[in-house]
């Protein structure tokens, strides 16, 4: 009786440590955060880590690179960390993809892509018509770099299947290392790859897709909708420290940000550092709350169809809820 008692009650603990994360012995609940990338462009994100803002509301983030948002969404439907940061379009693609227990957006962190065109002509005034004939290594096909860039060059009178050529066969993070090595004309970069690019005088930032697209709901928080249901108070923590780090950023000058974060880019010089910011807050690249709102969703669904990636329009109240944003921009 004693034996089938305790598996009972192991039992019982292992239920309860899966529907509220695993809780250390310091009584911070133990989550994993999977981020898309590791760049200067989720800023506010960074001064939640490093301000100890997760700590603050008890929690304790394990920060895991998943270098795309395809790997970060297999990582997120299989487990393996309770959170993901990604462009909201693979959530709709799982959604669309019949999953009962489909993946629920609940924060959005930036409002324009992150992006920067890199020429390899140091002298070159540019326009977009310069594109025209040229190789560009670009970003895998369904993904929002690749998408958004298309939208622009639609925007612009350019077909992206005729009037250029873009590579899109070169794994998430390594077009720069091909691009310094002679491949193609121009390169489509984040930070901080786009300026290493310019101090190593391989190229020079040509262009910013965020300002070239306008407001864009490039990348947001997310969680499967099962987690989401048996851990509100786990989300409400996690999106209540990263409004903290939107309003420092707000609040602040690039300067002030870039040594907040720098404790997450130790292998980048704070000089560096504020370069890399001070172009991210320029393009008014973070918004002020992080409410995803309807007309965003409608935006970037617009983007998917005119990119011939979406089979069919996604209901905004399935795979968005802006309950936890709303509660922690009124704390």
């Amino acid at each position: 009786m004693k034996r089938r008692f305790g598996l009972v009650l192991a039992l019982i603990i292992i239920s309860i440590l899966a529907m509220t994360g695993c809780k250390k012995k310091d009584g911070l609940i133990e989550i994993t955060l999977n981020e898309v990338a590791h760049s200067v462009f989720y800023a506010p994100m960074y001064v939640a880590f490093e301000k100890g803002y997760f700590e603050d509301e008890g929690l304790k983030v394990n920060l895991v690179n998943g270098l795309g948002a395809d790997k970060t969404m297999t990582a997120l439907l299989a487990g393996e960390c309770e959170i993901g940061f990604m462009g909201s379009e693979a959530s709709i693609y799982v959604y669309n993809q019949g999953a009962d227990d489909y993946v629920v957006n609940f924060a959005q962190l930036t409002q324009r892509a992150g992006n920067f065109l890199v020429t390899r002509d140091m002298d070159e005034v540019f326009t977009w018509d310069n594109l025209r004939g040229k190789v560009v290594l670009g970003g895998r096909k369904g993904g929002m770099p690749q998408m958004v860039f298309e939208y622009i060059l639609k925007k612009n009178g350019i077909n992206p299947r005729e009037d250029l050529t873009i590579i899109q066969n070169i794994d998430f993070g390594l077009t720069s290392q091909a691009f310094a090595s002679g491949q193609g004309d121009y390169t489509i970069e984040f930070e901080p790859a786009a300026t290493a690019l310019e101090l190593e005088g391989v190229g020079k930032v040509c262009a910013s897709l965020g300002v070239a697209s306008g407001n864009v709901p490039y990348t947001a928080f997310s969680a499967k909708k099962s987690y989401i249901e048996k851990n509100p108070d786990v989300i409400q923590k996690f999106t209540n420290a990263i409004q903290r780090g939107m309003d420092f950023v707000q609040d602040n000058d690039p300067e002030a940000i870039a040594k907040a974060i720098s404790g997450q880019f130790k292998e980048t010089d704070l000089k560096t550092l504020e370069l890399l910011v001070t172009r991210y807050y320029e393009q008014d690249t973070w918004k002020e709350d992080l409410v995803f709102h309807e007309e965003s969703l409608t935006l970037l669904q617009d983007i998917l169809e005119d990119a011939g990636e979406l089979t069919k329009r996604v209901p905004y109240k399935d795979i968005v809820t802006t309950e936890f944003a709303e509660k922690a921009k009124k704390k």
